[in-house]
């Protein structure tokens, strides 16, 4: 029997079912009870060929000379490359390839350290992550991230992409905490005032966490009690107010709860910057009331300035009337003024008994 092995092979040759030697590329025949078993150099020798066989092989200096093996140990992976071109990552194992056409190459790295070396290239991690080797983890800007491995803290993360090894036993957290100025609104806060008058408030404030560490670890759930804490100084403040003293006050009222409010957020590692009531909404019965008084309080206002300006008028006219009785002259001047006034609004006159040039003629004589 005649075999080929190319160039781009090697051949395995058996004799009674042992292994005898490596075959280069050339053309052999067969005898008796002798065997070839061909190889592809691109194929992995471990896919190929059992434990048993490679441990014969590794005798054959031929063998050795032309393959490379790689042993990874638990807690390690090895990242593969081929002619220097990533090929992938290996888990713990052994492993043997040729090294003939192309040259392979193996780098070791540790996985039960946790934290991923810096000097590893962003396109590697990328890659690692892909296959499971790794985890990921992003944060974003402006924000802070609070690191766990097995629910436990580890360390404060800024902005950024971070990298850690996946090796099954660990579990990876990050809780993300909010750094930049944030917006408070308690909208629909219905409270009684001190007279027993039910109001809705809008509550709004500005606030920012000081301490993303403290703020994550030492209190639970830091936002719901701060949105708790504001609502109970709302309640306190409007409790102690009536109704006429908490719609009196609502240039001040802002300055009064920034100052309850901010020793109760400091407790929860908070800064309030500036709080204030946006809206008072009253039932409908209590509005139509105070519309009423309104009404009222503006109906007596256009009253009194009515009055004033009636006695105003009453006053000049009196004085006009003394001066024209105390001077004959003045009261002619007068009388010319107001039928001159006449005279300017009337278009057509039209005479009926008497003669009216006559007439006025005697009044402007009269004056003479």
């Amino acid at each position: 029997m005649k075999i080929t092995v190319t160039e781009s092979q090697r051949g395995f040759l058996f004799q009674k079912g042992c292994f005898v030697k490596l075959l280069m590329p050339g053309e052999y025949i067969l005898f008796g009870k002798k065997q070839i078993q061909i190889a592809n150099l691109s194929d992995p020798l471990t896919k190929r060929f059992d434990k048993a066989a490679l441990t014969a092989f590794m005798k054959d200096s031929s063998f050795v000379s032309q393959t490379i093996r790689q042993e990874v140990k638990d807690g390690q992976i090895a990242v593969h490359y081929a002619d220097g071109n990533y090929v992938g990552a290996l888990p713990a194992g052994a492993y043997l390839y040729w090294n003939v056409t192309e040259k392979h190459s193996f780098t070791l790295y540790n996985i039960t350290a946790k934290d991923v070396p810096e000097d590893i290239p962003l396109l590697l991690c990328e890659k690692l992550t892909r296959a499971g080797f790794m985890t990921s983890v992003t944060v974003q800007d402006s924000h802070k991230g609070m690191l766990f491995f097995n629910e436990k803290f580890q360390r404060v993360l800024e902005a950024g992409t971070y990298y850690f090894w996946n090796d099954g036993a660990v579990k990876y957290s990050v809780k993300l905490i909010e750094t930049r100025k944030r917006l408070l609104n308690l909208p629909g806060q219905e409270i009684l005032t001190k007279d027993k008058v039910g109001v809705r408030l809008n509550f709004v404030c500005s606030y920012q966490v000081t301490d993303c560490e403290k703020a994550c670890l030492e209190i639970e759930d830091y936002e719901e009690q701060f949105r708790i804490a504001a609502q109970l100084v709302i309640r306190e403040y409007v409790t102690s107010c009536t109704l006429d003293e908490l719609l009196s006050q609502r240039d001040t009222i802002a300055g009064q709860l920034l100052e309850s409010l901010r020793p109760k957020a400091e407790a929860l590692y908070i800064a309030v910057s500036d709080a204030g009531i946006r809206d008072v909404i009253l039932p409908g019965d209590i509005r139509d009331i105070m519309n009423t008084v309104l009404i009222a309080e503006k109906k007596a206002q256009a009253n009194v300035i009515t009055r004033r300006e009636e006695v105003a008028s009453t006053r000049s006219l009196l004085n006009t009337a003394k001066l024209m009785d105390e001077n004959k002259t003045l009261y002619k001047l007068k009388e010319l003024e107001y039928l001159e006034k006449i005279c300017e609004n009337v278009g057509n006159i039209s005479v009926s008994g008497g003669d009216l040039l006559e007439q006025l003629r005697a009044i402007l004589g009269s004056h003479n």
